[in-house]
């Protein structure tokens, strides 16, 4: 599933090579991807250029000259672009065609990713973006914010963690990951964190994403970047994906375990 650092490389890749090209086209395949109004959603797109792509935790918003484009990937959402003539795959669901002939094609295997579209002046009141938490690198990412919010939630911090109401755009790889950099055990109730663990948590965070960006995010089975990018950071990972593999710090075995139905890789001596 891509997280934030991968949905940041498909924003900056897009970016380069759609901006300002004007939509002639918009073809649906599968209705249900769209929460807008099926025809509002393509006679407001025809005829406008997509001006700007911004991010949002796990949200692509395009911006076009009056609109904004909400775009959630989920499980396993791509964007192509392909020229006009060439073959439609089946999974292709959302083709926006242009004037000089490409598409920017949304496929998707499992058709779990959402589109809509909004005036720009409703943005911070739609709810999918009104409920995103403060971001890694955000300067507002405090110990003091994360102790707040784990007040009182008995839940493990892992599935806390999960939770984008909290901290926007962390997903399970990067969970995983930013325990292991803490030395804390994905099990541990949320609220029994003392400062200092939700200060390792602010900082690592931090660094895990700003690394997994410059490297172009995680290409895993279960996601991989459709436009020419390959993401790097799984050479970096320590713990996710490694089960029974040693520790890269004590060479106890990598354990998987499942939390609140997640796969969570962590190391039992290190993160007791």
């Amino acid at each position: 599933m891509p997280e934030i650092a991968e949905v940041e490389t498909v924003r900056n890749t897009l970016k380069q090579r759609i901006l300002n090209k004007k939509i002639k086209e918009v073809k649906i395949y599968y209705e249900k991807m769209i929460e807008s109004d099926i025809n509002t959603f393509k006679s407001d797109l025809i005829n406008k250029s997509f001006i700007d792509i911004k991010r949002r935790g796990k949200w692509l918003i395009f911006e076009t000259e009056d609109r904004y484009l909400l775009s959630h990937l989920r499980m396993e959402g791509k964007y192509f672009i392909k020229y006009t003539n060439e073959a439609k795959d089946k999974h292709e669901h959302i083709i926006f065609t242009f004037y000089d002939n490409t598409d920017l094609r949304y496929c998707d295997t499992r058709k779990f990713g959402r589109m809509n579209l909004i005036k720009k002046e409703d943005l911070e009141k739609t709810e999918s973006i009104k409920k995103q938490g403060l971001e890694p690198g955000d300067k507002n990412l405090t110990s003091e914010y994360l102790l707040s919010k784990f007040k009182n939630k008995k839940l493990p911090i892992k599935t806390v963690l999960l939770d984008q109401s909290i901290i926007s755009g962390l997903g399970n790889i990067y969970v995983n990951e930013v325990l292991f950099y803490a030395h804390i055990n994905p099990l541990t109730p949320a609220f029994k964190l003392s400062k200092e663990e939700c200060e390792l948590i602010v900082k690592e965070s931090q660094e895990i994403i700003k690394e997994a960006i410059k490297l172009g995010g995680t290409t895993i089975k279960s996601y991989t970047s459709s436009l020419g990018v390959t993401g790097r950071f799984q050479q970096k990972l320590k713990v996710h994906k490694r089960e029974s593999e040693p520790c890269l710090i004590c060479k106890t075995p990598i354990k998987n375990i499942k939390i609140g139905g997640r796969s969570t890789y962590y190391c039992p001596n290190c993160q007791k």
